[in-house]
């Protein structure tokens, strides 16, 4: 009955410091919820995550066409009315390449990275105007070239716009069509002509932590190169090269390959767009201290089981009486290291951090156990096991790709090892409930 009741203090005694790892991870989400509070801010104050799409040539027409209609007394007439359209033409070859010059932003304890993209994109059309139907009841407006931008405060300088060589400013928009963004107006074309025009658009855009092009030419090639060295894409993969020095990636898109055209079309938004179709690269941060401190806690239990099986051990074979106080309060000190991480990782880089948190728990507890086990070996070793383990921990985090099977034989090796221990221990004797052996 001692036996189970010990068993039983121990049991609740885990359950309560796991509901203490569960208020750590709490604060842990809290705190990331207030980087990503930061990230809105900067946003609000510099420029979002930035899209970028076209440029796109739009020809508004009008045209008479014979509807029917019902006058004041409900008798059907063919009457003629004015229609409004336009055709849409994308581009035969888009061109967008430039550079991400990255840098930091800091609110309070957290940093975001901006960027600026100083981009050239260049386009080619070869535009057939429809010659159909009876030229008399048909008006073509004046065209408009169209880009797309996510956040126009984002624009560092004017940009500089080229139509067939020549300098044409830039209005505010897309045009008639809804979004952010740029465009100019043309000249008026005639039914039949082909606009064949070589467009060149010079920008400097600035924005937070994400850029996204989007594919709306026939034939698409997309280049960015950065300082920074550690590039985060997303969409269709990029031929890149990166290494500390910063990246280069370089994307070969045709139309048939996406859908971007059709969803333009359809009157999908810049951000449904730049999301479902387009391509991007993102400035991370390597480690992400609040993504990796969250990681390091669902490995807490195991830690907690590790050093109350211990305890267990050693108050069983030793005969070492151990408090289920003395149980909590070690747990409580495993519980906290992972409160001491993720604080002082706000302050300092995260490696220095677990190091020091690491050391803090581990001196402490080592002090600690050389009393209530008796003897200073038995601490030390203690603090040793403790060592192992946070050091295997940091192992895991830092192998991410790595971390189910490093896990599996972590665990594999601790089985072995409490087997190996425990492989002549007589449980029934230890338990006070040795069964009669029968004779055959």
């Amino acid at each position: 009955m001692r036996l189970f009741l010990k068993i039983g203090f121990v049991v609740a005694m885990t359950i309560a410091i796991l509901i203490a790892l569960a208020m750590i991870r709490g604060v842990i989400h809290d705190r990331q919820m207030y980087r990503a509070q930061a990230v809105a801010d900067i946003s609000r104050s510099y420029a979002g995550a930035q899209s970028f799409a076209g440029p796109v040539l739009v020809v508004p027409y009008t045209e008479e066409v014979e509807v029917e209609e019902p006058d004041r007394f409900n008798v059907i007439r063919k009457v003629r009315r004015a229609k409004t359209s336009q055709w849409v033409f994308f581009p035969t070859a888009l061109d967008v390449r430039g550079t991400l010059a990255p840098d930091t932003r800091k609110r309070g304890l957290h940093e975001v990275r901006v960027y600026e993209w100083k981009g050239k994109a260049t386009a080619r059309f070869n535009a057939v105007i429809p010659n159909e139907g009876d030229p008399a009841t048909r008006s073509i407006g004046r065209p408009w070239l169209s880009y797309g931008i996510a956040d126009v405060r984002g624009l560092r300088s004017t940009p500089v716009l080229r139509v067939n060589g020549a300098d044409i400013p830039l209005l505010e928009g897309q045009g008639a069509r809804e979004g952010s963004g740029l465009h100019v107006r043309l000249d008026a074309p005639r039914a039949g002509q082909t606009l064949d025009l070589s467009t060149e658009l010079d920008v400097v855009l600035g924005g937070t932590e994400t850029l996204s092009l989007v594919p709306l030419g026939r034939k698409n090639r997309f280049a960015l190169d950065s300082s920074w060295p550690h590039p985060s894409f997303a969409g269709t993969s990029p031929r890149q090269d990166a290494d500390a020095h910063g990246f280069r990636a370089d994307w070969d898109i045709a139309s048939v390959a996406s859908n971007a055209q059709g969803k333009f079309l359809a009157g999908s938004a810049l951000s449904e767009l730049a999301r479902e179709e387009g391509v991007s690269v993102s400035l991370i941060d390597p480690v992400d201290i609040y993504t990796q401190a969250d990681r390091a806690t669902k490995y807490g239990l195991l830690f907690v089981l590790l050093t109350f099986v211990g305890f267990f051990l050693f108050e069983l074979i030793k005969q070492l009486p151990i408090h289920p106080i003395q149980y909590g309060l070690v747990g409580l000190a495993l519980a906290i290291f992972f409160l001491l991480l993720v604080s002082l990782s706000e302050h300092i880089r995260f490696p220095y951090a677990y190091l020091a948190a690491s050391l803090a728990c581990i001196g402490l507890l080592g002090f600690y156990l050389s009393a209530v086990l008796r003897s200073a070996a038995r601490g030390l070793g203690f603090a040793a096991m403790l060592a192992t383990l946070y050091a295997a921990l940091y192992g895991l985090l830092v192998s991410e790709d790595n971390a189910l099977v490093l896990g599996a034989g972590l665990l594999f090796l601790v089985l072995a090892t409490v087997m190996v221990v425990t492989r002549k221990v007589d449980w029934y004797q230890l338990a006070g409930a040795r069964p009669a052996v029968r004779e055959a």
